[in-house]
Parts: C-alpha cells; structure tokens; sequence
C-alpha cells in the first residue's frame, strides 16, 4: 500500500463532530500518517524545514479540511505558502510532489446546490479551491481525486460510514 500523508486542517474541529468523526477512517490504515496541523501548530509557527522532509517520505497526499469562508482554512494556506519550496521547480533539485498522488476530502455546511453558478455560492468548491489545486500542479503532482462531503453537520451516522466507505474505494483506485 502506498505510505500516505493525510493533512487535515480543521480550526473549529471542537464544534463540527461528524467531521471528526469523518476523520476515524485514517485510524484504521496502517499505511497513513494522519496529521492535524491546527493541533500541531497552534501558535501558526509552522515548521517548514521539518515539514520539506517529512514530505519527501510519501507516495502520495489526501488534504482534509472544510470549506472556509469560501476557500481553505487560514492555517493550511499558510502551510501551503510556507512549506512548498520554489526551488523544487528547479531541474537540478529534488520536487517531493512530482508524479505524487493528491487527494482532497473536504466537508461543508452548504448543500450541494449552493455550489453552483445559480446556487447560493455561486461557484463550485473546485473554483473555492482553486487556489490550492494549481500550486500542487505547477509542482507536477498528480491532483487524482476531488472528493466532496456537503451539510456535513446533518450527516447521519450512516451517512458517515457511507461517505467514508466511498472515500476508501477511491483511494483503492
């Protein structure tokens, strides 16, 4: 199995349960190193050297987190800024992300039909995160799956293990 970074970012993770719940699907594959930047670095002091290394170790990446306000948490653009090396787009340097599976598991409160160009939003989540998904590309990795979970504070228990018994069978392709 491919060793895999999960880097979950979640400023409100107190009050959003089922989100943490959606998380309890890491703990069960060995091959997953499960990582919540807002525990980690609470003080919004990334460690960037450390963090350049320890991507360098996988094969492939699932960013977690929800939508906000219309974008990704304020922490994770952070560690996206800080952490990804420009350097790495040099040809005699090392790119960790080049060729490296991305996977993105992100929640929100807004129904799917808010989403839209006629919804509530007005734009997709793709376009809310856009941002991110063109940073990961100049760096050659392999953006392979964009999975969605909408109202994800009116998930049902088995709605839960539903969208995380889907999320499984992507990661398996």
């Amino acid at each position: 199995m491919k060793k895999t970074l999960v880097i979950f970012a979640h400023p409100y993770l107190e009050y959003a349960s089922n989100n943490e719940e959606l998380t309890k699907y890491y703990e069960n594959c060995d091959s997953f190193v499960f990582r919540d930047i807002y525990e980690e670095y609470p003080d919004f002091h990334i460690a960037a050297f450390k963090e350049r290394k320890r991507i360098h170790q996988f094969d492939r990446f699932i960013f977690h987190f929800p939508i906000i306000w219309f974008g990704m948490p304020p922490l994770l653009r952070l560690w996206v800024d800080e952490v990804l090396e420009n350097k790495w787009l040099n040809k005699e340097e090392k790119n960790p992300l080049e060729n490296k599976e991305i996977f993105f598991f992100i929640t929100t409160r807004g129904k799917e039909r808010s989403y839209r160009r006629d919804g509530k939003y007005y734009y997709s989540v793709d376009e809310l995160i856009s941002g991110l998904i063109v940073s990961l590309k100049i760096f050659r990795a392999q953006i392979k799956y964009i999975y969605t979970v909408f109202d994800s504070e009116n998930l049902t228990k088995k709605e839960i293990d539903l969208h995380k018994q889907k999320f499984a069978e992507i990661l398996k392709k």
